[in-house]
């Protein structure tokens, strides 16, 4: 009798073992049908297309530069800028130092080659402070490579002014100095002005308004990505 449950399980082993044998038996099939499947599909496109291939025409009539003049493109810019909840202030060049002593109240983060106002409690990122330094920023000021018309969008490219990349993600505020003379009116225009930074291997970030998503449950927040609150300062 003591033999009888080791024969029931030898039994019932056995037939796992086959059915795992039938199972891997059955993917083989399975496999190989695919193969030959892809074979013969790929061997139609070649007699298709012949040994040697020749690409399509792409067509490139697509726009390579803007039509606005700078005027247009300035107007254009800070309306839709706008649109996307920035704060947008225009000014002339004798009011901008006024104009950020009131916007960058408390300790603001700056890049060092960032010419600033007296009165301005900066804190210069030379050397480059730490996450946690950032994080404890009131503001960040910076300027920008561009800024593009026809999408409302601040460009930075990781050097001078701009700052690098960190400086201006962390902060929950970012103020952001835009000359007129460097809004173009085209995207174009723009993935043209920054073919030096992209050779150079610089992060290159666009901004379209403050940080925001609606991943969860399409529920709008900010400042999940970057910066809450975006002050556009346009110096005229």
């Amino acid at each position: 009798m003591s033999g009888e449950p080791g024969a029931r399980d030898g039994g019932a082993g056995d037939a796992a073992s086959g059915a795992a044998r039938a199972a891997s038996s059955a993917g083989g099939v399975t496999s190989a049908a695919s193969g030959a499947a892809q074979a013969a599909i790929l061997t139609r496109v070649r007699a298709a297309i012949g040994p040697h291939p020749r690409p399509p025409e792409v067509p490139r009539g697509y726009r390579v530069a803007g039509t606005l003049d700078r005027a247009g493109a300035v107007e254009l810019f800070c309306e839709r800028v706008a649109d996307y909840t920035a704060t947008v202030h225009r000014v002339e060049a004798d009011g901008l130092a006024a104009l950020l002593r009131s916007l960058c109240r408390g300790r603001t983060g700056v890049p060092a080659a960032l010419a600033l106002p007296d009165g301005i409690d900066a804190v210069v990122d030379d050397p480059a402070l730490s996450v946690a330094a950032l994080d404890e920023l009131d503001a960040v000021l910076s300027g920008c490579a561009l800024a593009i018309a026809d999408t409302g969008t601040i460009v930075l490219d990781g050097a001078g002014v701009c700052g690098r990349r960190a400086l201006t993600l962390v902060p929950d505020r970012h103020v952001c100095v835009v000359r007129a003379r460097d809004v173009v009116p085209s995207v174009p225009d723009a993935i043209a002005a920054l073919a030096g930074a992209a050779r150079d291997g610089r992060p290159i970030t666009f901004i379209s308004g403050p940080s925001a998503t609606s991943d969860i449950e399409l529920e709008r927040v900010e400042g999940v990505h970057g910066p809450r609150v975006l002050d556009v300062v346009v110096v005229d």
